[in-house]
């Protein structure tokens, strides 16, 4: 424990050293007039040029970070000493690093995945070394650069003519694990001498070491392989999915025709067949591969490989769940037979959720688990067969993930909803409570959001701290009490031009009642009165509605939600509401869409729109829609279930029919085609075109492969065959989401046009 006159010191230290501002939020963007269109497409997002991939270094002296110098979507990595409170450009890409034109395929579609706008640097990793250096890992186009405080960056793996994915140090830092032409290879860093561990794969039906489609969409697994603790070996998948149909999709916005106009991926549909996935162990220094006892995707038990954890002694942890998601089985295997044992099964007759809270332990090789059993995610403890011990945390509130355990202390850090859903925060809770579980310790201080980065001693955190009216701001803070130690990245509100300039005000937050008494949140952008006068208005109602999202927070993001403003600058009142089914609410809230795509969630919607007519705010008639991916869907078949309700919609990638989507997503929330197909007739959205009276755009990317642009095509089937009108826009090469910023300015002043017309 820290004295009083100890913590006072360091405070003292510490009191003046904030990283030195960069060019206070300058931009080089088009010089515009207040609100224009150019406004919404602008990146990065008014405030959210703050650091982000915030990390301690292996010996706590250094945080570090990316960002962007010029407040650009750029980014270079910088470092924070503590010892000298002094800030420094670490690490500048010498080729300008990563951009849109100089990524391979493999990256593109990972990019996808994660959503990932970032350019220049995206990623880099910790070399811990017992030597005094501090080097880092960084991955670029052009290979794996490796670079610490007293040199030049060292480009260690070119690329050469084939790209290097996802790479990784070992926890020793010996080796770098990385995957070429499919292939899983080791390069040894002191040696400098590379070998291959994997072979047989043939990049079209058979890959080694990379997550499937399912994996990376889905699942939220990024990896397709895992660094044993002591480093000597490597876990890793092989998928196959040569019992899967291609889904070709041709590029007809291309001058050529051929081969380089087309792609071809193993889309796997829901009801029909899944890839097949192995696991398997190899030594770092080569050697036969053992295969473990399971087989993913074969079979109904075992269907996905959902997470695979290393554990004490080099014992390895598969997550396994089933085709039908209400059967999560963890199974320990021996590493040198490959035989397994199931320690632990988590049912639920609604679904499981998936999470990265298994943590294991030194104390008696137990392990910490997150189970939903109550309705609401909590964390449990149990001993090294898998037995519950005992909760360590309970209530009406979920923990979201662990972000630390100091076992000497007796203490787990995680982060959670305790202060209700539309917040997060750090809390501290007894490792092994002696009696009763005790209400946890919250160690974030401000309303609205907080993520954490902890220190490997366990003295202090980072703290990135959010909400709707401030701007996200860095601190260190003490892991004792959570009392701030020093700012590192201030910034407020009212000193960033943009939000000065366009007179950005924070949407309020309003709570209002389902039909069946659920309590549901709604976020209000109202235009000025002073300019528009009185309510009620026009209004639009931005949606996503599926499961395993949240719009509605106390966060900064909804603040500069700048479609959102823009539409408020131009008189038209914007709301956005979460209904049943989004996340962090608990399993029964989730619960609600249960094989109900298109139904509760829509009806949740109409009562939104309800309320704002009832409150005098919204114009009853003059109500439109606009959504993406889910959000499209929900806005088409609202328009078409409520056509007295919602007079248009802007609906953008919509899945229009759930047996067109993938099987993991789908048959989680909806059930197998053949098993509930009046729950899939009734959720598409051709089900209800006969009703529709309102105006509706269709936005569409044709190589989607996520929402293939089919689904699209088969409501305009419907829509002819219905003699409705419909407007169309296509973005011949854009996927899920239009990236390039003419594509987006396009699509933006062809939204706003058809809600000037349609509304």
């Amino acid at each position: 424990m820290q004295s009083a006159e100890n913590k006072r010191k360091k405070k003292l230290k510490y009191s003046n050293c904030n990283m030195p501002p960069t060019d206070s939020h300058t931009t080089n963007s088009i010089d515009i007039d207040p609100f224009s269109i150019q406004q919404i497409v602008q990146y990065p997002l008014p405030g959210y040029d703050a650091p982000t991939s915030v990390n301690f270094s292996p010996d706590d002296n250094l945080i570090s970070y990316l960002l962007s110098p010029d407040q650009t979507l750029n980014r270079k990595v910088f470092v924070f000493d503590l010892t000298t409170c002094k800030q420094d450009l670490f690490f500048t890409p010498p080729d300008g690093g990563l951009d849109e034109d100089n990524l391979s395929q493999e990256e593109r579609f990972r990019r996808e995945r994660a959503r990932e706008r970032g350019l220049g640097v995206t990623r880099y990793e910790w070399l811990n070394t017992t030597s005094k250096k501090t080097t880092i890992m960084v991955p670029l186009p052009a290979g794996i650069y490796f670079m610490d405080r007293s040199s030049q960056p060292q480009l260690k793996l070119p690329a050469d003519s084939s790209p290097i994915v996802d790479p990784h140090l070992s926890p020793d830092g010996t080796m770098l694990a990385y995957v070429k032409n499919h292939e899983l290879n080791a390069l040894d860093l002191l040696y400098n001498r590379s070998k291959r561990l994997t072979s047989g794969a043939n990049g079209t039906t058979k890959t080694h070491a990379v997550a499937e489609y399912i994996a990376q969409e889905e699942m939220e697994r990024k990896n397709g392989y895992w660094w044993s603790p002591d480093s000597k070996y490597i876990a890793f998948t092989e998928v196959d999915s040569s019992d899967i149909p291609l889904y070709r999709i041709m590029h007809q916005g291309k001058s050529t025709v051929g081969s380089e106009a087309q792609e071809e991926h193993a889309y796997p549909f829901a009801g029909a067949t899944n890839v097949k996935v192995l696991l398997g162990v190899v030594p770092v220094i080569g050697g036969p591969v053992t295969w473990m006892d399971l087989c993913c995707g074969s079979n109904f038990d075992d269907e996905y490989l959902a997470r695979v954890n290393w554990i004490n002694g080099n014992t390895l942890v598969a997550q396994v769940l089933n085709r039908s998601h209400t059967k999560l089985k963890l199974i320990k295997f021996d590493i040198k037979t490959g035989q397994g044992k199931c320690i632990l099964v988590e049912e639920h007759d609604t679904w499981v959720n998936l999470h990265d809270c298994f943590t294991p332990l030194d104390k008696g090789n137990s392990f910490l688990w997150a189970s939903e059993k109550t309705g609401f995610r909590h964390l449990y403890l149990h001993d090294e067969d898998g037995v519950c011990v005992g909760p360590i945390t309970q209530g009406d509130w979920m923990v979201e993930q662990i972000v630390g355990v100091d076992e000497a202390s007796n203490f787990i850090y995680f982060t959670g909803t305790l202060g209700g859903p539309l917040e997060r925060h750090m809390y501290r809770a007894e490792l092994f409570p002696e009696y009763d579980v005790a209400t946890p310790v919250k160690l974030t201080h401000g309303k609205g959001k907080h993520s954490v980065v902890l220190d490997h001693q366990m003295q202090k955190f980072v703290d990135v701290h959010e909400s709707l009216d401030s701007p996200p701001t860095v601190s260190l803070c003490s892991l004792h009490d959570g009392s701030l130690i020093m700012p590192l990245y201030e910034q407020q509100a009212s000193t960033i031009p943009r939000v000065k300039k366009l007179q950005l005000e924070p949407p309020k937050i309003f709570p209002i009642k389902a039909k069946d008494g659920t309590a549901l949140y709604g976020a209000l952008y109202k235009p000025e009165e002073e300019k528009f006068g009185p309510p009620p208005y026009k209004t639009m109602i931005s949606v996503y509605g599926g499961p395993g999202a949240q719009l509605v927070s106390d966060s900064w993001a909804n603040t500069v939600d700048m479609r959102a403003q823009f539409l408020r600058s131009k008189g038209i009142l914007v709301w956005k509401m979460d209904n049943r089914g989004s996340s962090r609410r608990g399993l029964a809230f989730e619960g609600a869409l249960k094989h109900n795509f298109g139904r509760f969630d829509a009806e949740d919607q109409v009562a939104g729109a309800e309320w704002l007519v009832k409150e005098g705010l919204a114009k009853a008639g003059e109500i439109g829609m606009y959504g993406w991916s889910y959000g499209g869907y929900l806005s088409a078949i609202s328009l078409s279930r409520f056509p007295d309700v919602f007079k248009c919609a802007v609906s953008g990638a919509p899945v229009t029919a759930w047996d067109g989507y993938d099987s993991f997503y789908t048959e989680k929330y909806m059930g197998m085609p053949e098993d509930n197909k009046l729950g899939y007739s009734y959720g598409s959205v051709m089900k209800h075109v006969d009703g529709l009276k309102g105006k509706l755009l269709l936005v569409h990317g044709l190589i989607d492969e996520n929402v293939h642009f089919r689904h699209t095509a088969r409501l305009l089937n419907a829509l002819v065959g219905a003699r409705k009108a419909y407007e169309l826009l296509i973005f011949p090469d854009a996927r899920h989401m239009p990236r390039p910023l003419k594509d987006r300015l396009y699509m933006e002043e062809r939204i706003w046009d058809f809600i000037q017309r349609s509304l």
